[in-house]
């Protein structure tokens, strides 16, 4: 009887509300395709800008129609999830059809459109720098708004997440979080602007051309790391490049609503952050032994510090950048990297992986079970983290994604097992695509079969969604059922 009330309770999404929200959508995303179409229109690249030419008009007249349709102004949770995943599954699949006129198969413009909303990084191709500037352009645009997209979505949804609600809510907003959410989001994306334009100003003053630096500008912001060049950060770039996109891929791992609340409320904002500590800490942590076992590896001391900072920044904040090749890198280094790109940055970031803290969360909670263990049998002994108590449906909800990730990772690992790939690099590949990070063994790339590749784009995807949004999308319940009556 409890099974059939909890079932009563239950509602399917209405096709109204994700007509009318997706119609909005495809209005916004009309609009982004605009800059694409009009840097491939001014570098004569025509067969690619009557395609962007083609879907503005489509997702313009399929957004005016479904935006018109009457339902409610209030949507479920389920509902949001859905419309948040079909976003981010329909725009690279749209994407993919000009990104094609540039002479990639099918398959290998939806890798790399996935790759690009999803912030990811990662690339089937062997050398970009030969290609056509609107091409170079759309990916890293797309990381752009792709990172823009989830932080703002971050901010939304995680509203009712009470870690992250000392973030998002300043002291004494208390009931207000339900009508403020709108004017937070507005902050993101004020935050997002600036920090992208300090970002494209210090990439330029480290010494490349306009164009380069607005592109890895865009791409460090949103921790995405599609670089316009065939080596990455490598080569024979000025020595300045590298630490300047690094600076801004860590700024963007960092909590966006943090700078605000820094704005307000002064440094002491940012120096009581337990995510914050948490990511500078995993940094030193990642790169004390990367720089050790570099020097120890032959290396010359300032060269093992170099690229051991580096790596360690890009795979903690999920950037992708890099220096070297990771494919030459031994297994306890990749094995670092590994952990390193699973926890990821701040939530309300850019980054991907599980978030930090998540990853504190589940420490806090093994720290509880410790303590308990050695406490006298009435004795109440609670976990806490940022000065305040954690919540069990909090940690419940932390823990849930973390095992998501793990699953996600070890069945898409099997899939490259089974098909006779390296079980380092494989494991590695996965969790770059799962944590969207984009660094690369070189298991990825143009001869990869066509199944280890969609499998990469579903890691891709899932990782961005976290799981959770993508499993409640293909939950049945979810479209059948009864439907909440307004």
């Amino acid at each position: 009887m409890a099974g059939n009330g909890q079932e009563a309770l239950i509602h399917a999404v209405r096709w109204a509300v994700l007509g009318r929200y997706l119609g909005q959508l495809a209005l916004v995303s009309a609009g982004l395709v605009l800059p694409p179409l009009a840097v491939a229109s001014w570098f004569g690249e025509h067969p690619a800008s009557l395609r962007y030419l083609g879907i503005v008009v489509l997702l313009a007249a399929i957004g005016w129609l479904l935006s018109r349709l009457q339902a409610a102004d209030r949507i479920q949770l389920n509902e949001a999830m859905v419309i948040v995943t079909l976003a981010f599954v329909l725009n690279p699949v749209l994407m993919s059809w000009p990104l094609a006129a540039y002479g990639l198969s099918p398959l290998d413009a939806l890798f790399e459109s996935v790759s690009g909303v999803t912030t990811t990084g990662l690339t089937t191709l062997a050398g970009v720098e030969k290609l056509p500037r609107g091409f170079l352009f759309t990916r890293a645009w797309m990381q752009w708004y792709g990172g823009l997209g989830f932080a703002v979505l971050a901010v939304a949804l995680l509203a009712h997440h009470a870690l992250a609600l000392r973030k998002l809510v300043e002291p004494g907003a208390g009931g207000l979080l339900a009508s403020s959410v709108r004017s937070h989001a507005r902050r993101v994306l004020a935050v997002y602007a600036l920090l992208t334009l300090a970002g494209v100003l210090l990439v330029w003053g480290a010494g490349l051309a306009p164009f380069d630096a607005l592109a890895h500008a865009m791409a460090a912001i949103s921790t995405g790391g599609f670089s316009t060049f065939d080596h990455s950060l490598g080569g024979s770039l000025s020595p300045f490049v590298a630490p300047a996109v690094m600076v801004v891929a860590l700024l963007g791992a960092i909590a966006l609503p943090l700078y605000h609340s820094a704005f307000r409320l002064g440094p002491r904002a940012i120096g009581s952050d337990p995510e914050l500590r948490a990511l500078i800490l995993a940094l030193l942590f990642l790169a004390m032994p990367l720089v050790a076992w570099f020097w120890h590896d032959g290396m010359p001391l300032r060269e093992a510090m170099w690229h051991g900072l580096l790596l360690a920044t890009s795979a903690q904040t999920t950037a992708g950048f890099s220096t070297l090749a990771v494919s030459g890198l031994d297994a306890f280094p990749m094995g670092m990297l590994i952990l390193a790109m699973a926890a990821g940055g701040s939530i309300g970031s850019t980054a991907g992986g599980v978030k930090l803290l998540r990853v504190l969360i589940l420490l806090k909670t093994i720290q509880t079970w410790l303590r308990r263990a050695a406490a006298p049998e009435h004795a109440v002994v609670e976990a806490h983290l940022g000065g305040r108590r954690l919540e069990g449906e909090e940690i419940q909800r932390a823990l849930l994604v973390i095992l998501l990730f793990v699953l996600l990772v070890l069945l898409s690992w099997l899939v490259f097992l089974a098909h006779g790939y390296p079980p380092l690099q494989s494991l590695f590949e996965v969790v770059s695509a799962a944590g969207t990070v984009g660094l690369s063994t070189g298991v990825t790339g143009t001869d990869l079969p066509g199944l280890l590749k969609l499998v990469l784009c579903l890691d891709m995807l899932a990782g961005r969604l976290e799981v959770v949004a993508l499993l409640v999308t293909l939950y049945p319940a979810t479209w059948i059922g009864r439907k909440r009556e307004d």
